[in-house]
């Protein structure tokens, strides 16, 4: 028997689950958040080092064309900052040469959250029951009963620990990892598992490191720490300081295919190696450096995630659809977005269409 039973289950407490949570509590619905994980946040994830909240996740947002975020970040009181642009840009050569190049400010201005993107969730969390978020409640089987859906946790493999009814089920997680791990009573059709299959998740394949120092000292060089290059482990770095005081940091992604990712500490090492290389033999001696690869997050990325993407996807409903089962299940997440797919502002809007459809 069902444990409990509920107007909506949400699965999935990245962005887009916690902001759909927060919109039904709004409007006195009941519901549920099932995250597979130990913390909400999804692919938001922000290690704290003395005070500062570092983003491994998505990091940036775009008030210009962002309405959704800007004004979210508004009305909960919160602070942006402009990415710290200013200065002379890198660029390293396959042999390993460093040359100075003119900056590459970002257009429309990028823009950093204090207290990183976790600020947001944990607002968002504060206008939401605490008994409605259930962490490490994978979910395994949505099997449609009637007008609604019972909805099990555990592993596909045994018996569920326990189960859910509801009316209403919001996938709030990329379609691919729902069709990998998520068994569906009846069968999807084939078209539109194929195409939640074919649906990259942003970020999966990729890896960043964060690298934190007491002194901005490539500021003081005439530097923004921004550099590209085609040697070494790190192909893209950034200045991912705090706002004007300490810590100051360098963070970025990792190039390398997730095959060649497998040793960790060598990694490392050699991504202190390419900073000293870059910004001088100070960069190579961070008071602390922290790296997360997203590609063997079994809540984020499938084995067809690995391959890295370097274009952004044209996201979009899978197979153009926003729900199935007669409108018991929706899609939700960033990369079911009409529009900003793969950005945050795509996790709103699409937690927005989905709770505004029950």
């Amino acid at each position: 028997m069902p444990e409990a039973s509920v107007n909506t289950i949400i699965i999935g407490g990245g962005l887009s689950g916690i902001y759909a949570s927060y919109l039904l509590s709004r409007q006195n619905r009941t519901f549920m958040v099932l995250e597979a994980r130990n913390r909400v946040g999804g692919r938001i994830l922000c290690p704290e080092y003395r005070g500062f909240q570092a983003d491994l996740g998505p990091s940036w947002y775009w008030p210009d064309i962002h309405p959704k975020m800007a004004a979210l970040i508004a009305a909960f009181g919160l602070h942006g900052y402009r990415q710290y642009e200013e200065g002379i840009s890198c660029f390293q050569y396959p042999d390993g040469t460093v040359r100075a190049v003119s900056g590459y400010a970002t257009q429309p201005p990028s823009w950093r959250l204090a207290g990183g993107m976790m600020a947001l969730v944990r607002k968002l969390l504060a206008e939401v029951p605490e008994s409605s978020i259930r962490l490490n409640h994978p979910v395994c089987r949505i099997k449609r009963e009637g007008a609604g859906a019972t909805i099990s946790v555990g592993e596909l493999e045994g018996a569920p620990w326990m189960m859910f009814r509801a009316a209403h089920v919001i996938l709030a997680l990329p379609p691919r990892l729902a069709a990998a791990s998520i068994l569906f009573e009846p069968d999807l059709p084939p078209d539109l598992t194929q195409a939640m299959l074919r649906i990259s998740t942003w970020m999966a394949g990729h890896a960043k490191f964060f690298a934190f120092y007491d002194e901005p000292f490539w500021r003081e060089s005439g530097l923004s720490g921004e550099a590209f290059s085609q040697y070494g482990p790190l192909n893209e770095i950034h200045d991912g300081s705090n706002e004007g005081h300490p810590p100051y940091g360098l963070t970025g992604f990792v190039g390398l295919p997730a095959v060649q990712r497998t040793d960790r500490q060598r990694l490392i090492d050699a991504i202190k190696n390419q900073l000293a290389g870059i910004y001088g033999k100070e960069a190579g001696q961070p008071a602390a450096l922290i790296y997360q690869d997203w590609t063997y997050e079994r809540y984020t990325a499938t084995e067809f995630d690995r391959p890295p993407l370097y274009a952004h996807p044209d996201y979009q409903p899978p197979a153009g659809r926003t729900s199935i089962w007669d409108g018991i299940i929706h899609f939700a997440g960033t990369e079911t977005a009409w529009e900003h797919g793969g950005y945050l502002e795509g996790a709103l809007g699409a937690a927005e269409r989905a709770a505004g459809s029950l």
